[in-house]
């Protein structure tokens, strides 16, 4: 009774700080460790997990959904920074600081209960933490309550420590051997804010820091491991690279066990300050690469030198220091004093499954299984090729899957020599000799009495292999053309179990989910469509096909046959409830005289369908485009960009070009009509001016004419007077 009221206490005291500062929260670890407590009561770590509660926890997958940030009443309210100016604002975030100076971010900081320095991702944060950890003990003095300060470092910083003992180098560090702890040369930064955080939570009970050593993390979306998670699931390199001889143990941690650590410090307050954060697994890096690949990838690996390790783009020289490091460590003070719901307390190993499924529904690596199925010549190809190249996928096309797998069966019964490549004990299930070559046998005869046919036993078992093959459960697949028939479906898609072989048809049978298609789309067309279409393909396209007249109609009519029954592949797809998407292709017209580009009409229906499709389907669920993709789609971009300014350019200057002309050619015009105007002014003057002339020079000139010679003789003081006088008594029409 008492120890519960003293549990009630310390709740209802904790409850009070919930605050939280994390910096970085737009980076992997910060944000994981921000979306934990934000969905976190506070003081939930004060109560004892019980096994029970642990093994539910433990087994039960990580979704993202499962740890939803949402905001619930009594949780972490958790408050940060950004790496990036630009990035969103995480939702579970209740504030965040973008471009702040270090006088304001101090502020904010006082705001809070905790503070979380995480310097796992970012080593230029050292420097910031040290100076958050001083700026705020230089204010202890005005703290109301206790603030905690918690920097999340790495075990980087022991990497260079001696062994505990030099007979035994599988003995452990613990968090009491941290005062001898030596660091990698590379992580000098790290163990300066350490020793700095340590410092100045030393003599005040107002003011708890921690330092928190952790793991590689794993986990979620991302981590280091998530180099070869991408590179396993793309399935572009036949083996994973292992670094060196692979035998270095690696601590490792999940990084919500790590926010749980967080979490607990947080509740408890502890007096030992110095904590180790890492799970109970001490696995080499040969186990994390071999589990990704037998879990994800190719199945193998290949131990390459460390050196090579810089030849992926992806790995930092933080990252490979991290991968090479070869150091054993037990969370001693964590595992016997915190209460946490781990999610992989055994280690990656053990947990890899649900690690992967989190990872996959983390970052969307969904596969898309699609079965493309239709009469023969309706276009079946064409479109799952184009879907394939949009989606990704791959392109199952049974001709193709007999080839592989005869080739694969020839291979094994080959004779050849027993080198290096045969040590794995990978637990693969692989044809011996023996049975290879009886069902090469049995393929030959039956080829042999089918007419070169292959009976659906074999084709059935060849499917399902590439179907079940580690590309198409990553992936996805386009499946061609197949099954056809209720029974091969059935065959195909039911799971193997001798128990359900009684199962009555139209009932609800078992499925093998895992192959399983997603979507079924279903082409169709009239036999007229189909007929024109096989006349109108290019000779070099029959060629060596069923295209050709016989059998093409052989083919359709078999086809017609099949589908008129009860039991249609169709209705077998119906029954487990994935409804087929139906396409109708419509019948090419062709004018009477005119031409008929039948390519063209096939591409823009094929362009159709595909569309209807994609929007059926949704987006893709993969990586998105690699860089090189990137480059060429950027290059393309400004190639465009530029041809289009290019033709912008051309456009307005022809355009001003005959602007210019225009403009020329109307100041000509207009010259012309002004000179023409001038001429028929003046003409006009003329002929108006000749009655006036001819008057003048009848009665005015020559008295005027008298007036000036009489006015030159007298001389007189006037001239003007005199003259005016002249005229005046000369004129001839007074007379």
């Amino acid at each position: 009774m008492a120890e519960k009221e003293e549990v009630a206490a310390r709740t209802e005291k904790v409850l009070r700080s919930q605050r939280v500062f994390i910096n970085l929260l737009d980076t992997y670890s910060s944000g994981n460790i921000g979306k934990f407590l934000a969905s976190s009561v506070v003081g939930a770590s004060l109560e004892e997990v019980t096994e029970e509660e642990e093994d539910e926890d433990e087994n039960k997958p990580t979704a993202p959904e499962t740890l939803s940030a949402k905001q619930k009443e009594g949780t972490f309210q958790i408050v940060g920074t950004l790496s990036k100016p630009k990035s969103i604002q995480p939702d579970f975030a209740t504030e965040m600081y973008k471009n702040i100076s270090r006088a304001d971010l101090l502020l904010r900081l006082l705001e809070c209960d905790t503070i979380i320095y995480n310097i796992t991702e970012s080593p230029k944060q050292a420097e910031e933490a040290m100076w958050a950890v001083s700026a705020l003990n230089e204010e202890v003095s005005h703290f109301g309550k206790r603030k905690v300060f918690i920097l999340v470092s790495t075990v980087m910083t022991w990497a260079r420590s001696k062994p505990l003992d030099p007979d035994d180098s599988e003995v452990p560090f613990t968090e009491e051997d941290y005062r001898r702890r030596k660091n990698h040369p590379n992580f000098l930064d790290h163990i300066n804010a350490e020793k700095t955080v340590l410092k100045f939570g030393k003599n005040t009970k107002m003011f708890a820091t921690y330092v928190v050593a952790a793991g590689l993390q794993y986990g979620m979306e991302g981590g280091i491991l998530h180099t070869f998670f991408k590179l396993a699931w793309l399935g572009d390199i036949p083996e994973l690279p292992v670094f060196g001889d692979g035998t270095n143990v690696i601590p490792t941690i999940h990084v919500l066990d790590l926010a749980g650590v967080i979490q607990n410090i947080i509740d408890h307050v502890p007096k030992h300050r110095y904590l180790v954060a890492v799970d109970e697994s001490a696995h080499t890096l040969e186990d994390l690469i071999k589990f990704i690949s037998r879990s994800t990838g190719p199945g193998k690996i290949q131990k390459v030198p460390r050196e090579n390790a810089f030849l992926i783009k992806e790995l930092t020289q933080e990252n490979v220091d991290h991968l090479l490091v070869s150091l054993r460590m037990e969370a001693l003070f964590v595992k016997e004093n915190f209460n946490i719901r781990w999610v992989a307390r055994s280690g990656f190993v053990e947990n890899v499954n649900n690690i992967l499924k989190e990872y996959k529904q983390s970052r969307g690596l969904l596969p898309i299984k699609i079965c493309i199925l239709g009469p023969p010549a309706v276009g079946k190809s064409s479109i799952a090729e184009e879907l394939s190249k949009y989606y990704k996928l791959h392109h199952i096309k049974m001709k193709d899957v007999i080839a592989e797998a005869i080739a694969k069966l020839e291979a094994i019964v080959a004779p050849k020599d027993r080198g290096e490549e045969d040590e794995g004990d990978e637990e693969e299930e692989e044809e011996n000799v023996e049975d290879a070559q009886e069902l090469l046998d049995g393929i030959k005869e039956s080829m042999e009495k089918n007419a070169g046919e292959l009976e659906d036993q074999y084709i059935i078992r060849f499917v399902k292999e590439k179907l079940k093959s580690m590309p198409c459960r990553n992936q996805g697949y386009i499946l061609d053309g197949f099954p056809k028939t209720y029974d091969q479906a059935k065959d195909l898609f039911n799971q193997e179990d001798e128990e359900e072989e009684d199962e009555i048809r139209g009932k609800i049978f078992p499925v093998d989910k895992l192959i399983l298609p997603e979507f079924v789309c279903g082409l169709d067309a009239s036999d007229e469509f189909l007929k024109e279409r096989v006349i109108n393909l290019p000779e070099r396209v029959v060629a060596g096909t069923y295209y050709t007249q016989d059998r093409f109609l052989r083919a359709l009519s078999n086809y017609r046959d099949i589908n008129t029954e009860d039991e249609t592949v169709y209705n077998y797809f119906d029954e487990i409830e994935i409804y087929p998407i139906h396409i109708g292709r419509t019948r090419m017209l062709r004018t009477v005289g005119q031409s008929t580009d039948v390519g063209k009409l096939e591409d823009a229906q094929n362009r159709l369908a595909i569309k209807q499709l994609i929007r059926e389907i949704g987006e893709p669920r993969n990586y998105g485009l690699t860089e090189e993709e990137k480059a060429e789609l950027e290059q393309k971009a400004a190639e465009m960009h530029l041809a289009k300014e290019a033709a912008e350019e051309a456009a307005r200057e022809q355009k001003e070009a005959a602007e210019t002309a225009e403009r020329m050619a109307r100041w000509e015009e207009w010259n012309k009509q002004l000179e023409e105007v001038k001429r028929e002014e003046r003409e006009l003057l003329e002929v108006q001016s000749a009655p006036l002339r001819n008057y003048l020079m009848t009665h005015v000139m020559p008295t005027l004419v008298q007036g000036l010679n009489e006015c030159c003789k007298v001389r007189p003081d006037d001239p003007v007077d005199f003259l005016a006088e002249y005229l005046f008594k000369n004129n001839p029409e007074t007379q």
